[in-house]
């Protein structure tokens, strides 16, 4: 799997018995569907955190595409706060450098 950015090959860490892929070049992080609840603890600010995602369908950035199926991801608000990528498809989030904190 190749980074959306740099298309360098992807690299695995774990973390919380978790396999989380990065990017050694850009720093970005690949998370599979699923994997951003399972690092949460706390089921209900996992949750709380998944409700906040919201759609921005006219941001002018340049679209990511999912490094599992090559499409456009969208550009989706977490909590008003951080805009990340996500597979239309349900394929995983991809978060650039100093997004995942």
């Amino acid at each position: 799997m190749n980074c959306p950015l740099c298309n360098v090959e992807l690299r695995i860490a774990e973390r919380q018995g978790i396999e989380i892929d990065y990017c050694p070049l850009t720093q970005g992080i690949w998370l599979d569907a699923g994997e951003l609840e399972a690092l949460l603890e706390d089921k209900k600010a996992a949750n709380d955190l998944m409700a906040s995602f919201r759609s921005d369908p006219d941001n002018r950035e340049k679209k990511l595409r999912c490094p599992i199926c090559r499409k456009k991801m969208e550009k989706v608000w977490v909590m008003d706060k951080v805009l990340i990528d996500r597979c239309g498809r349900g394929h995983g989030l991809w978060f650039d450098e100093g997004e995942l904190l």
